[in-house]
């Protein structure tokens, strides 16, 4: 759809629909990350309703709108996921489905999956039935990921997988797994590995969760034991994983902008916050020169970086990219959460100190535990140093 009078039409019926179908709880900023879906097995509805806009979205199947229909996909054309995108923003409609495989996995299976494994993984996917984890990290692998020591051994018609992954997030939670495994142990690191999609309830899967500093606990350490793998989940060619692995790394580069772009939290801006904790409720400038200008030094990065990340994410939508320039995203965006972390702390002088305990509201601890998460924002992944190689080299041009 091309003519600029089939693309209003479109518009106005999106917009009917929405109004028709979209509940009026549904259309306010989530204020609590508890009230996500992220779907799966034992998916939790927390608000009644938020069940009801999945439904209905997935239908449509606009939970992914420019995925072909035959998977389940709404179908559209780049033009008309804008208008969509541009609708749900314009009510303030909440996303009906936060998903790794929406985000990740899917993208990658359109790209490198056959068509069996695009029938029988997509739908589930876009009807918020399946969760999925990313199995990337090991722990003798850290930042070079081509070191992964996780064995894959094909044995007749199923792998037998070994080994161990780090820092899988919400891997407790999760249904399925994609993974990078070593299928090849005698070749060059980066030519001996592969894709292989794995189902967490397999025998000889096992999960624990890692208590991290701010007391959360969303990252799992993963160990496969003697686990049966069929062959029909490797996607891809066998040992040339890497080009799948780097293709979605992409993808989640660009996710984790997007996240943050997002974030729940964000219910008060800095300026309102600044007024509130430093001026005492009295609107005007900050008296502290050196603060005033920090913040709104803060203020102007992060507006640049959401129109940056805007533009890419409506080049996206028209079929370009994503590309190595996720890397300056990834590597902008969490540095520049910190900096927006660690002011909100500033702001709030001696009440963000507080670990427990009454002396401190649920909100302001929230809030410290929100600055110590945020530090891990330039490890995860990929690190900050692993950004600025990708940018040197493959953005820049840059000799190694």
């Amino acid at each position: 759809m091309s003519d600029a009078s089939e693309l209003e039409q479109f518009r106005e019926e999106t917009r009917a629909w929405l109004q028709e179908n979209c509940p009026k709880s549904m259309r306010s900023k989530i204020l609590d990350p508890t009230e996500e879906v992220w779907g799966g097995r034992n998916a939790k509805f927390k608000l009644p309703d938020s069940k009801l806009w999945l439904e209905r979205m997935a239908a449509k199947g606009w939970t992914a709108p420019t995925w072909p229909k035959q998977y389940g996909g709404g179908g559209l054309s780049a033009a008309e996921a804008r208008v969509l995108e541009e609708e749900l923003k314009r009510i303030e409609a909440r996303s009906a489905l936060k998903s790794f495989g929406l985000w990740m996995l899917g993208p990658v299976l359109l790209e490198y999956g056959n068509e069996e494994q695009r029938q029988r993984f997509l739908p589930g996917i876009i009807r918020g039935e399946t969760r999925w984890c990313q199995g990337y990290s090991e722990p003798g692998a850290g930042s070079d990921l081509a070191s992964l020591a996780t064995r894959a051994e094909l044995q007749g018609d199923h792998y037998l997988i070994n080994g161990q992954k780090i820092w899988t997030s919400h891997a407790d939670k999760a249904d399925w797994m994609f993974c990078l495994v070593r299928t090849n142990p005698d070749g060059k690191k980066h030519d001996g590995i592969s894709f292989i999609l794995i189902d967490m309830q397999s025998p000889g899967v096992s999960v624990r969760p890692i208590q991290l500093i701010s007391g959360a606990s969303p990252f799992c350490e993963t160990f496969f034991e003697d686990v049966r793998v069929p062959k029909a989940n490797l996607v891809g060619e066998l040992n040339h994983g890497w080009s799948v692995a780097k293709r979605l790394l992409q993808h989640e580069r660009a996710l984790i902008s997007k996240l943050r772009d997002d974030a729940p939290e964000e219910d008060e801006t800095l300026p309102e916050m600044a007024i509130r904790l430093v001026n005492g409720g009295e609107p005007g400038p900050l008296q502290d020169h050196a603060l005033r200008e920090r913040l709104a030094q803060v203020e102007m990065d992060f507006l640049c970086n959401k129109l940056t990340l805007r533009r890419s994410s409506e080049s996206i939508a028209a079929g370009i990219g994503p590309g190595p320039e996720t890397s300056m995203f990834k590597l902008y965006g969490t540095e520049l959460n910190k900096r927006r972390k660690e002011l909100k702390v500033l702001f709030m002088g001696y009440q963000g100190l507080g670990w427990e305990g009454a002396g401190y509201t649920a909100r302001e601890l929230q809030m410290t535990r929100d600055w110590l998460r945020s530090r891990a924002n330039s490890i995860e992944g990929g690190s900050s140093e692993i950004q600025l190689n990708i940018i040197a080299k493959r953005v820049l041009g840059l000799p190694s």
